[in-house]
């Protein structure tokens, strides 16, 4: 079993290739792996509870996380977070590259 730590900066909502992202982050879970998927930049914009896709929503065996500066940038306050989405900073990519993660910049 591999550990994936897959980072995605562009929100579903400019772009369809997102979708796929996820899609590509629930398989690599249903194959058995570790997967970690930290949203940063336009990313995080997909967080919040009224608007989530479901896409997004339907990641149950992913570790989604939430970057707090990208949040803070983009006036979401963190109770606006989806349950389930952790607020994380971006020293969550050193210590997964750290730990030996297959880290991919989607």
């Amino acid at each position: 079993m591999s550990q994936y730590f897959l980072i995605e900066s562009k929100s579903p909502f400019e772009s369809t290739e997102v979708i796929h992202d996820y899609q590509l982050a629930s398989d690599l879970a249903k194959s058995g792996h570790e997967v970690t998927l930290f949203l940063v930049e336009n990313g995080v914009l997909a967080t919040r509870s009224t608007i989530i896709p479901p896409e997004l929503a339907n990641l149950n065996l992913v570790k989604v996380l939430a970057d707090r500066f990208s949040l803070e940038e983009r006036g979401i306050e963190y109770s606006e977070v989806t349950s389930g989405i952790e607020v994380s900073t971006i020293s969550s990519v050193t210590d997964a590259m750290g730990q030996g993660q297959k880290t991919l910049w989607l």
